[in-house]
């Protein structure tokens, strides 16, 4: 067996579960691991577990991430350190994901390895200048696309969706060190003492944080927000700790709170810690319960008189032995709860993990900046999206691509800020609605809206006409290679952009007034022949 061959036996599928969760080809992680580790025998590969060169960054240090020193480019360079094989195949992952130069790759097909390998070589991972054809070789001499092929029918066959970061990894699996040692990989093992308010595979979406902000139910007047809204539907929420007491419960769906729910923890310093659970659609327990970790006490819903929609209105209190009482943010003692129970869970709200600032164990943690496009795409593909979108469906990629990348222009042009971006980019994805004012100014309004099926549709409203148009292929690309030139300006796009559409109300108009025409000849002849 060639040393390649025993490369590929020993980690196609930690490859392979890579592919499940992000969507990137598993011949090509496999052939990039081979050529960027010397088949795990290079010194960075058997001394630091890093199987991709992958350098340490300056949020991988101040997280408190391991590196070593290795001489590349120039001497001393700082190289991420990994615990395991499997957690550098988990960063590598992530380092594509969040790194807009390699966005373009994730539009293509999960088994398309050669546009993979030439999008990656594109977007500058090596500069020798030959890492597209090297990655082709190995993965043809290496017959590395049949793992391909086989995520993609196993996914099919279990309805599964690939490039979804919810699909797990593998728990009771061990990844063998590069130096032939076997090691378990640190992998997301919890603790059942503690859980999280609701089931969730990556992140929950935190829609408004707490601190101050605008009323929902009047922009005029500012308001302290006392806990932390999060995006559901129709959802169980869960006591999160074990030895809880449910003390309160509100049946009254009229109050401000609507249907609710209070779980007291008590602390060994005789502290007491109270969660409320708010807009409850219906409320499983009552007052004098004991629950333990994970225990259902609830429905989400959108109950009460001061909610604009569903979500869950989580609040945390805390009361002293003397009876003083505070409000806490939710996500400092939902960075607890993570520590505690080894959940690995993120609360991020416009891209930004709120748990992280308050988390003191000083785990490595990911870069998980996100520019505005990139973090729409996540929603949209995440549990919260509201949808169901078939990702891998080349119709809806081609879809989501235009909508985000349209977004993306609309909030440039607009000369927003980078926190007004993020937020713009939360609504759309959660609204599935992108105002195009900015974009085609000659409109009285227009807006393109993701349907549950993602097909995307164009509504246009030009002063004299309304139009609701679904955008062909055709249409959808003629946009696209518009939004994806890099060599032209933003206003040269944006004047680009209004003759597509422009072009398109002119042929809805055509159809409107020849659909009218017949409809009064068919009423004329209905006239004569009575």
């Amino acid at each position: 067996m060639s040393k390649n061959q025993q490369y590929v036996e020993q980690y196609k599928e930690a490859a392979m579960e890579q592919m499940r969760r992000y969507g990137i080809p598993a011949s090509v992680t496999l052939a990039q691991g081979i050529l960027e580790s010397s088949n795990g025998q290079s010194q960075l590969a058997r001394n630091e577990n890093n199987h991709f060169g992958i350098k340490a960054s300056s949020s991988w240090i101040a997280n408190g991430g391991k590196y070593g020193l290795y001489t590349d480019d120039k001497p001393n360079e700082k190289f991420c350190s990994y615990a395991s094989v499997g957690d550098s195949y988990e960063h590598h992952s992530q380092f594509l994901r969040n790194n807009k130069r390699y966005s373009a790759c994730f539009s293509l097909s999960p088994d398309n390895y050669k546009g993979w390998a030439q999008g990656l070589d594109k977007a500058g991972y090596a500069t020798d200048g030959t890492y597209a054809p090297n990655l082709i070789k190995i993965i043809e001499r290496n017959d590395l696309a049949k793992y391909d092929r086989m995520v993609m029918e196993e996914m099919k066959a279990q309805g599964k969706q690939i490039g979804v970061e919810q699909n797990p990894r593998t728990t009771d699996s061990s990844i063998a060190n590069t130096n032939g040692s076997n090691h378990s990989v640190s992998m997301n093992t919890t603790d059942s003492n503690y859980s999280f308010p609701l089931k969730r595979n990556e992140f929950i979406l935190v829609t408004s944080p707490f601190g101050m902000r605008c009323d929902p139910t009047d922009s005029s007047k500012q308001q302290m927000h006392k806990g932390i809204d999060i995006r559901t539907k129709q959802d169980d929420i869960l006591a999160t700790e074990d030895k809880g007491k449910v003390v309160a419960v509100n049946q009254n769906a009229n109050t401000a709170g609507g249907k609710s729910v209070t779980v007291e923890y008590q602390r060994e310093n005789g502290d007491k810690v109270q969660l409320s659970y708010l807009h409850l659609s219906s409320v499983d327990v009552k007052v004098g319960d004991e629950v333990n970790a994970g225990k259902k006490l609830g429905v989400t819903g959108n109950t009460g008189t001061r909610t604009t929609g569903e979500h869950l209105h989580l609040s945390v209190k805390q009361i002293a032995a003397d009876g003083t009482t505070r409000d806490l943010d939710p996500a400092a003692y939902l960075a607890e709860i993570a520590e505690k129970g080894n959940i690995q869970l993120k609360a991020l709200s416009n891209g930004e993990d709120l748990l992280a600032k308050y988390k003191t164990n000083n785990a490595p943690e990911i870069d998980t900046t996100l520019s505005p496009d990139d973090w729409m795409k996540k929603i949209l593909s995440s549990e919260d999206s509201g949808e169901h979108m078939s990702m891998g469906d080349p119709i809806v990629e081609m879809a989501m691509t235009l909508f985000t990348s349209l977004m993306a222009l609309a909030v440039q042009i607009d000369n927003k800020s980078e926190s007004e971006k993020m937020q713009t980019a939360t609504d759309a994805a959660l609204n599935k609605r992108i105002d195009l004012s900015s974009l085609l100014p000659g409109m009285k309004g227009s807006a393109l809206v993701l349907k549950e099926d993602g097909k995307a549709v164009l509504e246009i409203n030009n002063g004299k006409q309304q139009f609701i148009h679904e955008l062909t292929p055709n249409e959808q690309n003629r946009l696209s290679q518009v939004l994806n030139n890099a060599e032209l300006s933003d206003e040269v796009k944006r004047q680009r952009l209004s003759g597509i559409v422009n072009s398109i109300v002119v042929a809805g108009q055509v159809s409107q007034n020849y659909e009218q025409q017949q409809n009064q000849t068919e009423n004329q002849n209905e006239v004569i022949r009575r």
